[in-house]
């Protein structure tokens, strides 16, 4: 396969912070990495696909600057481009979690690499925490995991308060590549939870390095595959399909765009209801063709991939200075 999948976040203070998102936004744009980022005062959060030899320089461009020195990316193979376009965003968090007070440089989770984990996770005075959202850890989560019922991770705070009888265990945190965890196992800390860890590089590293075992189903990703698999050694379907209720692992975006739901869907009610999620959905008349796969590629009519650099003579200076960066 001749492209890459790049996953990585990086926490670090950035005070330069429009003007290293335009360069950051400029170098994408110049060597074809196409996927979201996003740039906060606290750090970097993203995910990027590219030609092997473009992902090369884009890791070597984060890892060149000190800040981010230490940054680790998960690297995953794919035939072709996981995104239509570039998107680098400037926000308040890199992760929306509300909990801007904490900064895991100074404190979070013991990390655990994943045969660390792998080796833990089963022991008696140990639980197993999934940070997750509810449509992520319903398509796949680790065997016992207590799974909270919360639509996105701001939501996770209020419902730590349900885990108050766990204190006295070893609390094990994982999410997909690790970020989310870095926030959620420093709040525990910060309500009591003496003994948390997390698993180093979240579900996608534990797969790559433990052969994923015990994880259960498939791992929700935030690119256009949507959904990949995890364990190599006990695999298991757990997601039902959202129409007939039969196990399914197959995700789907629904057909119709106003609606565009991801959720599993088998083969025979794709075929059935079109790609569409309900009735309601396959009778819109904005419902999309569906060719089988419930994958529809984003209309990039009209897209710029300079859109976003907001100063045309600051990016023309920032493309010097990094052509001079490059001959040095």
């Amino acid at each position: 396969m001749d492209y890459n999948i790049l996953l990585y976040y990086c926490y670090a203070q950035i005070e330069d912070l429009e003007a290293y998102r335009e360069e950051h936004h400029l170098f994408c744009v110049e060597n074809n990495i196409r996927g979201r980022i996003i740039i906060s005062s606290e750090g970097l959060n993203g995910t990027v696909s590219g030609l092997k030899e473009d992902c090369e320089k884009y890791m070597a461009y984060v890892k060149a600057d000190p800040r981010f020195a230490d940054t680790e990316f998960k690297i995953d193979e794919h035939n072709e481009h996981a995104f239509a376009k570039i998107n680098v965003r400037a926000k308040e968090e890199i992760v929306h979690s509300g909990l801007r007070h904490l900064n895991p440089r100074e404190k979070t989770g013991k990390h655990l690499e994943p045969a660390a984990f792998k080796a833990l996770k089963d022991q008696e005075d140990v639980v197993i925490l999934d940070v997750r959202s509810n449509y992520e850890h319903e398509l796949g989560h680790f065997k016992n995991a207590v799974r909270l019922d919360i639509d996105n991770f701001r939501d996770f705070p209020e419902k730590v308060k349900e885990l108050e009888h766990l204190k006295n265990k070893k609390v094990l945190t994982y999410c997909t590549g690790g970020i989310k965890c870095e926030k959620a196992s420093a709040f525990l800390l910060e309500q009591g939870f003496e003994d948390v860890y997390q698993l180093h590089g979240g579900i996608i590293k534990y797969g790559m390095e433990a052969g994923g075992e015990d994880f259960e189903g498939k791992c929700y990703v935030f690119d256009n595959r949507l959904a990949v698999d995890v364990n190599k050694v006990n695999p298991k379907t757990v997601s039902q399909c959202f129409v007939c209720g039969t196990l399914s692992d197959r995700m789907v975006n629904c057909a119709n765009p106003e609606c565009n739901v991801h959720v599993p869907i088998c083969e025979s009610c794709g075929w059935e209801m079109e790609g569409a999620c309900s009735e309601s959905c396959k009778t819109s008349p904005q419902k999309r063709p569906y060719n089988g796969t419930g994958y529809y590629q984003k209309n990039t009519n009209g897209y710029n991939p300079y859109k976003g650099l907001y100063q045309k003579p600051n990016a023309n200076k920032i493309k010097t200075t990094l052509h001079a960066k490059s001959d040095t």
